[in-house]
């Protein structure tokens, strides 16, 4: 019902949108802010796992489309704040059991954040996102509207997870399980990190990367029909590959590329687990 609700409201926009129009909207974003409905979900027919739900993310952008620009401000003089009023910064109390170190992160409504999930300032997490339990997203980190992270991640600081809301049916950035995405890195176009990955500090993927397993000997890149995958466990680090054209080599030229170097073992689960020490 909600479902097509959504779709009609978003392929057929009305001349004007009513109060019942709204209440459907935020109907919908009361589905996402509980984790009922999510951008993308797992899904084992599929060759990565996953698969989208395109309804979700025309409801996302229903909201943007029906909203209006509104003073925001807690404090005008000093902080100005106007967005759309369909999207405010989302509702968090204590029952929520969610830890927002103090220092001026935000979380927008239309977010889904887990239990147990720590939030050190500044940090942002887009509408439409999904943080699963235990996840910590640390200081300048950004999880982007659809985005979507599992449980006991480690977003190090300033690490941008983006999104992709739009086309509406491409896949948005998915970051699995128990993964640890080190700092400054950054992960985009749709990119899907399998679980207990570690992406060392400084890796950047989207769909244009090809990434370079020395383990295994192979070489994982996007296609038309599939997005770079990152495979269970994978260590991956920044590396660079020597531009083979005449005016490269003449140069000594390289490209950055990211290399898997290996796979996780004891070493690196004692490394990445100094992180609970602070949740």
């Amino acid at each position: 019902m909600l479902q097509s609700e959504i779709e009609q409201l978003f392929d057929s926009p009305p001349p004007h949108y009513t109060e019942q129009h709204r209440r459907t909207f935020e109907s919908f974003k009361a589905a996402l802010n509980s984790g009922e409905v999510r951008a993308a979900q797992r899904d084992a027919t599929s060759i990565t796992g996953w698969r989208v739900n395109a309804w979700v993310k025309k409801g996302i952008l229903l909201g943007f489309r029906m909203g209006t620009v509104v003073d925001m401000s807690v404090d005008r003089e000093h902080q100005p704040f106007f967005d759309k009023d369909t999207y405010p910064p989302k509702a968090i109390s204590l029952t929520s059991q969610v830890r927002i170190v103090p220092g001026g992160s935000s979380v927008r409504d239309g977010a889904y954040v887990g239990r147990g999930v720590t939030c050190m300032p500044p940090m942002f997490i887009n509408a439409g996102a999904y943080v699963d339990d235990g996840t910590m997203i640390d200081s300048h980190a950004l999880i982007g509207s659809c985005a979507q992270v599992g449980r006991n991640c480690h977003i190090s600081a300033g690490a941008q997870i983006g999104g992709v809301l739009e086309p509406i049916g491409a896949l948005p950035v998915i970051v699995e399980d128990e993964v640890m995405v080190g700092g400054n890195c950054g992960v985009y176009e749709g990119v899907i990190v399998k679980r207990r990955a570690v992406l060392g500090s400084g890796v950047i993927l989207n769909a244009s990367t090809a990434v370079y397993d020395l383990v295994r000997e192979q070489i994982y890149a996007a296609t038309d029909c599939v997005p770079l995958v990152i495979p269970e466990e994978a260590v991956v680090v920044p590396g660079s590959r020597a531009i083979s054209h005449p005016a490269g080599q003449r140069w000594n030229l390289s490209l950055y590329c990211p290399i898997i170097v290996k796979y996780r073992d004891a070493r690196t689960n004692e490394r990445v687990q100094l992180e609970n020490l602070f949740r």
